[in-house]
Parts: C-alpha cells; structure tokens; sequence
C-alpha cells in the first residue's frame, strides 16, 4: 500500500469511521451512565444539575479499535506499550469517575503508564542530543504527567475539550499527510479526532454527557504522545504550539494557587475559560474563542514547520503567545455590554 493513499484516504476514512462509532456508542451508552455515573455539580463543575458521565468510553474505545484496524490493514506499528498505557489510565479515570482515589494514588499510576510509553521509546527518538538520556527521558515524564493532568483540569465546559483536541489533531494529521509527523501518530490523531466529532452533539450546551476522567485522562496521552512525535522530528515550536492555550491557561492556573497557598490538588474552577463564564461570557462564545484561537495556532504552528527558518519560527512563536495572551485577558475581565 503506499504512503500517499494511506496519508490522504486512509486518514479521511479512519475518522469517519471513529466518528461514526463514538456516537453510536455515546448514544447507546448514556441510559447506563445516567444510572451508574452521574456527576454531580461540585465546586469546579460548571454544570448545575446532574450529568452522566463516561463518554469517554466511547471516545477512547473508537479511537482504539479505528487506529488498530487500519495500522493492521497499513503494515504500521502504533506502540504497545501506548495502547496499554491508555487502557490503564482510562481504567484509573472511570474508577475515579466511579468513586474519587486518593491524589497520591492516582498520580503513581498515571507515572507508571506514561513512564511505560516513554521509557519504551528507541534511544534514538531524541530532542535535545546534548542531554543526557536517561535526564531528557525524565523531563519527558514530568511534563507527560502534567499534560495528561492539564488536558484533565481543562475538561470543565461544554465543548472545550473538543474545541481544543479536534484542531489540533485536524494539524496533526494533516502533518502526517504532509511528511512531517510518523504515520502511527497521524493515524492516532485522526481517529482521535473523529472520535471527539462524533462525541461532540451529546457534549453541546447544554451537554447531555460528559467525557468524564475516562475520557480526558487517555486523551492526554494520546494527544500528547502525537505531540510528541513532532518534537522527536524536531519540531518544537509547533509541539509547543498546538497546545499553547491548554498549556497557557492550565500552568498559569496552577502556579497563581500554588502563590496564594491554595490547595491547589482540589476542586476549583479559577481557569480563565471558567473565569469568563463568571464574567459574563456564554458558555458558547468561551469555547468558540477557543476553537479560533486553536486554529490560528495550528496555522503558526505549520507555518513553523513549513517556513524552516529561525526568523519565521521566532515571529510565529511570539504572534502565538500575543493570540494566547489576549484570550487569556478577554477571559479575566467582565465582559462588556
């Protein structure tokens, strides 16, 4: 089979068929969920009355089987040790979902299955030559653990994590198409992607479901795995790039808590996107200035790589944290009118 009529047909067809099969599956699975999973309003819900949660069966279950079958049919390698790291932590987030773990508990073994997919990597799949292995090969897993963590922390509005995964795995994929991201990772980005489109009528507002830790947890390590492999071709600044919202408002978050001496491992709802619907912007308008946003850093992000040269990179990079910067502004202020 070869490379082109995988990069354009293969992919096309393996998120219609994700899609396809998460919504099925979402809108099969709700009368359990209503019954055995319902989240109820807390102190970070932005919801009000009890919703099911657990859609993220569907998501990660399509994503799954769409990327195995057609890497199968392809002759591609999609990493073991990432399918079962996902099906771990997808199994960590629905206990959880289920009844809350402990912090403690939930964090070693989210370490334990990112640390499986990173430390399985070849030596070869390198960032940064000049340091040590076994040191970038740490790093790696700290900002693994966060970015599934992150990815987590923003699943508190309806839509949002669609308006920020469809984007960026829409770039990936097109990446993938293009030459400049493996195939495995662009398959992946593309079921996910489809995955996220079929959840997406039951996730509108005012949402019927909910992803649920089963759901944003697994999406975090695939998404950032796919991320991954962009700066392991040595694509930095677009890994850097497609996530910059997530990444902007989520550690910006975190470390204001942290200078308030706040609990900051609890419930909350102090994200800006949160921030916003408390300042007057509409649940829709919030994740539509997103989904934008998202676009205009998955077009830098492929100018960067397109471009191949200091100068472009640098200017891309700067005009994408002015674009996550006023975003982020918008959001801490009352809306006028």
């Amino acid at each position: 089979m070869s490379t082109p009529f995988l990069a354009t047909g293969s992919l096309l067809i393996a998120a219609a068929v994700a899609a396809l099969l998460s919504a099925i599956v979402t809108w099969v699975s709700r009368p359990l969920l209503q019954r055995y999973a319902l989240a109820r309003p807390n102190a970070r819900s932005s919801h009000r009355i009890p919703t099911p949660q657990g859609a993220g069966i569907a998501v990660i279950g399509a994503t799954l089987l769409v990327a195995l079958s057609w890497a199968a049919w392809s002759s591609l390698a999609i990493p073991p040790a990432l399918v079962a790291a996902t099906v771990v932590i997808a199994l960590v987030g629905f206990a959880d979902d289920i009844k809350p773990l402990p912090v403690l508990l939930r964090l070693v073994l989210q370490a334990a299955a990112v640390g499986a997919v990173v430390f399985t990597t070849p030596d070869t799949l390198r960032i940064i030559p000049a340091l040590p292995l076994v040191f970038e090969r740490g790093l790696i897993l700290i900002a693994g653990v966060w970015f599934v963590n992150l990815v987590n922390f923003m699943d508190g509005l309806d839509l949002m994590t669609v308006s920020e995964v469809v984007p960026v795995t829409t770039a990936l994929a097109l990446l993938g198409w293009l030459g400049d991201l493996p195939l495995p990772a662009a398959l992946v980005a593309a079921a996910l992607c489809g995955a996220m489109v079929g959840f997406a009528p039951f996730n509108r507002p005012v949402a019927k479901v909910f992803l649920g830790d089963v759901g944003s947890l697994p999406i975090g390590l695939l998404l950032g795995w796919c991320l991954l492999g962009l700066a392991w071709h040595q694509q930095i600044a677009a890994a850097l790039l497609l996530p910059a919202y997530y990444l902007a408002d989520s550690t910006v978050t975190l470390l204001r808590r942290i200078a308030r001496r706040e609990p900051f491992w609890s419930a909350h709802r102090t994200h800006f996107y949160q921030r916003a619907t408390d300042n007057g912007f509409t649940v829709s308008r919030v994740v539509g200035e997103v989904f934008a946003l998202n676009l205009l850093l998955a077009l830098l992000a492929l100018a960067t790589i397109k471009a191949s040269s200091m100068t472009a990179t640098t200017l891309a990079l700067l005009a994408g944290a002015i674009a996550v910067g006023f975003v982020l502004h918008r959001f801490s202020h009352m809306r006028a009118g």
